[in-house]
Order: C-alpha cells, then sequence, then structure tokens
C-alpha cells in the first residue's frame, strides 16, 4: 500500500498505525488528518477513491472526499452553537419557542439542550420516510414535530440517529432562515477553505469516492475484533426495538452514492468530506488556525466538552455521554481524552477535538464496518495521536 501526504516529525506513528489499518485491519481507502495547536501535523491518504475499485481503480488523491455519516452530527453542531454564541438562540429555551408545531405530542417541555443532546425524546417515527422524503427538506420536520414522544423530554436520552437531521435543520432554519448547510458553508468553511459539505455542490461531485460495507478481516495475530455484548446485538436483531426504529426513520435505507442523497441536507449523516476538511472545523473551535480565525469562544469551548447527558442509552443500549450536540469521551465512544469532544460515524469515521492537548483529528474511510462508535481502525489512530504527544 502506497502512503501519500506527510507527517510532521514526532507524529510517524500516526503514518505507522495508518499503515497498519491496510495491512491488518481491512481498510481500502482512506485518509487521516491531524491539526496541533492550530498547524497541521498529519495529513495521508491511500488506496482507491471506490470502495470497490482495488488496485486497478482511481486512486485517492488529496481532495478525495467521502460519506461520513454521523460524524456529519459533530460538524452541524458548531452551527448552533455559534448561533448561541451570537445571542441568537437560548439553549434553555423550549424547541417550540422557535419551532411552535415541535410542541405536539408531548414536547411541550423540550428545551433545545434537549434536542442537541438526544433527550428531546422523538429518536424514531411511527412511520418511516421514504428516502426522497427524508430529502425533500419539509416531510422531515412535519413528522418529527407531529411525533409522539417516547419518554418525557430531558429525562433521559437515547441516540437519535437519523431524526436529529430533522431536528436540527429545522431549528436552525426557524432561527436564522437559511438552511444549516448553506450557513455553514457562508460561516464556517467556505471563508476557511474546508472541505466539508452537509449538501454537496454540484461542482464537488467528481471528488467524492463510492462507499461500501465491508466484512470485518479473519483475526490474525495484534488484530483487533469487537464483539458486541448479547443484550446490543438483541436490540439490533429486534425489528420492534427503538435501536432498530431508530436507524430506520428512513425506510429504505437512502443509497449514500447516489447523487441525491450527496446533494441532501441531512445533518445527521450525509455529510461529505476529507479528512482534512473534517480536523480543520475541529481545529477551528480551539482557537486560530492556518485555515483561518477561530470560531468558538473560550465559553463556547466549554460548553462544547459540557456533560448533558449520560448513563443508559435507550438506542444504543450501552452507556453514553453527550454535551451539546457532541459525543463526549467514555467506555463506548474512547476519545483522546476526558475533555474530548467530537462525533464518530457509522461504519469508522472519527473527528474530535481536544482543547487540553490543542489536538483536532479527522479520519474517514470509503469502507464502512459494522462498528457503530469506536471502530478498530480509528481508535488504532487515536491511540498512536495519544502516543505522540
Amino acid at each position: 500500500m502506497e502512503i501519500q501526504g506527510e507527517v510532521a516529525a514526532g507524529f510517524e506513528a500516526v503514518r505507522d498505525a495508518f499503515v497498519r489499518n491496510f495491512e491488518v485491519l481491512g481498510d481500502r481507502g482512506a485518509a487521516v488528518a491531524v491539526y496541533r495547536d492550530g498547524r497541521k501535523v498529519v495529513d495521508l491518504w491511500a488506496g482507491p477513491k471506490d470502495v470497490e475499485g482495488g488496485d486497478a481503480g482511481e486512486p485517492w488523491a488529496a481532495g478525495t472526499a467521502q460519506v461520513v455519516r454521523s460524524a456529519t452530527k459533530g460538524v452541524a453542531a458548531v452551527v448552533p452553537l455559534l448561533l448561541h454564541q451570537r445571542g441568537l438562540l437560548d439553549l434553555d429555551a423550549p424547541v417550540g419557542a422557535y419551532w411552535p408545531e415541535f410542541k405536539a405530542g408531548g414536547k411541550e417541555r423540550a428545551l433545545v439542550r434537549d434536542l442537541l443532546a438526544h433527550r428531546a425524546a422523538v429518536p424514531a417515527l411511527d412511520v418511516p420516510l421514504t428516502p426522497v422524503e427524508a430529502a425533500d427538506g419539509l416531510s422531515g420536520a412535519r413528522a418529527v414535530a407531529g411525533q409522539r414522544a417516547f419518554w418525557e423530554p430531558g429525562s433521559a436520552h437515547g441516540y437519535h440517529a437519523q431524526t436529529y437531521s430533522w431536528l436540527l435543520s429545522e431549528l436552525v432554519l426557524r432561527v436564522t432562515g437559511a438552511s444549516l448547510g448553506q450557513w455553514l458553508a457562508q460561516e464556517v468553511t467556505g471563508p476557511r477553505g474546508l472541505e466539508f459539505w452537509i449538501g454537496l455542490p454540484a461542482g464537488e461531485t467528481g471528488r467524492v469516492g463510492r462507499v461500501g460495507p465491508v466484512e470485518p478481516p479473519a483475526e490474525r495475530a495484534g488484530g483487533l475484533r469487537t464483539r458486541p455484548r448479547r443484550n446490543v446485538s438483541d436490540a439490533w436483531a429486534d425489528p420492534s426495538s427503538l435501536t432498530r426504529r431508530a436507524f430506520a426513520a428512513i425506510t429504505p435505507l437512502p443509497d449514500e452514492n447516489a447523487p441525491e442523497f450527496r446533494a441532501a441536507e441531512l445533518p445527521a449523516s450525509a455529510g461529505i468530506g476529507t479528512a482534512r476538511g473534517l480536523a480543520g472545523v475541529y481545529a477551528a473551535l480551539l482557537g486560530d488556525t492556518q485555515d483561518g480565525p477561530g470560531l468558538f469562544t473560550p465559553q463556547t469551548r466549554r460548553l462544547a466538552g459540557t456533560e448533558l447527558s449520560s448513563g443508559p442509552d435507550r438506542v444504543l443500549v450501552v452507556n453514553t455521554r453527550f454535551g451539546p450536540g457532541y459525543m463526549l469521551h467514555s467506555p463506548a465512544s474512547p476519545l483522546l481524552s476526558a475533555g474530548s469532544f467530537g462525533h464518530p460515524g457509522r461504519g469508522g469515521s472519527l473527528g474530535f477535538a481536544d482543547p487540553e492537548a490543542g489536538v483536532a483529528f479527522g479520519y474517514v474511510t470509503n469502507a464502512h464496518a459494522k462498528s457503530v462508535t469506536a471502530d478498530p481502525r480509528a481508535q488504532s489512530l487515536l491511540r498512536a495521536v495519544r502516543a505522540s504527544l
């Protein structure tokens, strides 16, 4: 496997771990980027652009981007936190103060901070949306507004795997009059030249690779295998469980390689970016970078890492921790340290920031494994970063 890109002195262990991901952990095409104190210290890529490309396929290039699934959530969370920072969004206000239709179905007391921390109690839909409805910009908001709450909002948390798209999109639209993807491009990624989109522009379609599922490699000496606990496996196997229903809020599953999916503004699952762009967004949350000025004040940065939800997750069936829009470091989703905030994507991708170390990280892959929150490839790279500090 020919590795492209560069690493700064002291971060060679990350390159070694990246090589091992291909040799041992079954990666196909992937990229990883790391910033330290606003400066890019790792920028690597390898493999084919398309998951099925093989040795004869088009190679992954410096600007190759991929769908990152739920790693999108962490980038999307920048928008409501910046709106809060600018005094336009009150996290302690009821969601219905901005979006009156949302007050139906026992959700009258749901707060904005509940929505961001997966406590809004609508992780699933009684009537799932089709892929066309999910992407039309109207049906999703109507569905979650009319959906009955599955528990008393604010009293417990459960991962809003798909419904987070319409909850957050509509809230941002009601506050700004712009779509979340437009606002992100205008205020965050565009001015800094960061390659990340929620709603892929037509002019960027040529850079995006094809993603697909892969089976984990056969167990080898020094390899990693993940075996979910029985209760987790049972939840995934039961079509009536909240776990299955949350991930099936769009039925049938959309084709992630279809142009209409890539163009859709689905901030729960359809973000597209390079590892450099993903890490660059998180770097900007920590302060000024080589790409441009920082985004978060110290107060907002502390808020991003503040625990709002913890304990048993009614959807993921493990203990999870969430801040306002971000997963926080936990055994279920290990990050660099207790102060890290970020978000994994089901299948492999990961982005996060660690304020104490001044580190921002992004990993993207076209080979979607069965992992949900702790993919072995991302974790191997993360450990290498930790060893390099």
